[in-house]
């Protein structure tokens, strides 16, 4: 990390990022061009492991990419506000990037995060319809290397 200063060494801080974003972006290997996509998502920590939990259509691009090369990038971050420093314009932010591999799960696993996932959206409890999970793919990705990084003026 070229600005050592900034970065989030202690692994509970990365999460306590990671538990206030809302949105993960997710890099997938394209075609032509590497395949960005927002994603709502879910988590849970198992032996200092992230597991992160997302879920999308049966079919679709996201899908197809992944099926071809499973190895994704995650990023997400919290704008807190723009600010000017005196003699620039800088964002106070915190941000997490992590390395790992989409798997799709099911059965109980796809539950459960599922229910992972619409708890870190705020509803915590909500009744999982099984028949949507027969529309639905659920992927588990472990984040095996994740950063992160903030900056405050």
């Amino acid at each position: 990390m070229r600005k050592a200063d900034r970065e989030i060494k202690d692994f509970n801080e990365v999460v306590d990022v990671l538990e206030r974003c809302d949105t993960i972006r997710i890099g997938i290997f394209g075609e032509e061009y590497p395949y960005v996509v927002p994603l709502s998502f879910g988590y849970e920590v198992i032996d200092n492991k992230i597991l992160l939990y997302v879920h999308g259509a049966k079919e679709g691009k996201k899908h197809d990419l992944i099926g071809r090369n499973s190895k994704v990038c995650i990023e997400a971050d919290i704008c807190h506000r723009f600010t000017d420093t005196g003699h620039s314009v800088t964002c106070e932010y915190e941000s997490i990037i992590g390395y790992g591999e989409a798997v799709k799960v099911f059965d109980q696993e796809a539950i459960k995060g599922l229910e992972l996932l619409v708890a870190h959206c705020g509803f915590d409890g909500y009744p999982i319809n099984e028949e949507a999970l027969k529309v639905m793919t659920i992927y588990q990705i472990t984040l095996e290397y994740v950063t992160g990084k903030r900056r405050f003026v």
